[in-house]
């Protein structure tokens, strides 16, 4: 696996997570929702993004997650 699919991966789970802990926990765990878009965001414009890092040290190859 890629290191772009796994990080998309990563942020979708992350994202639908987000959302059934606000629907069913508590309304501030919209504020993980945010913080998971903004770091795609960020990460758009920089290059940049923490869980890329990750993924490669636990052995992601690197490459286009399209090919």
């Amino acid at each position: 696996m890629s290191i772009d699919r796994a990080m998309f991966r990563f942020a979708g789970v992350m994202v639908l997570l987000s959302v059934v802990l606000t629907v069913y926990v508590h309304p501030y765990f919209v504020w993980l929702t945010v913080f998971v878009g903004a770091n795609l965001l960020q990460s758009s414009f920089t290059g940049f993004c923490p869980a890329a890092i990750v993924f490669k040290k636990l052995g992601a190859k690197p490459g286009c997650a399209f090919e």
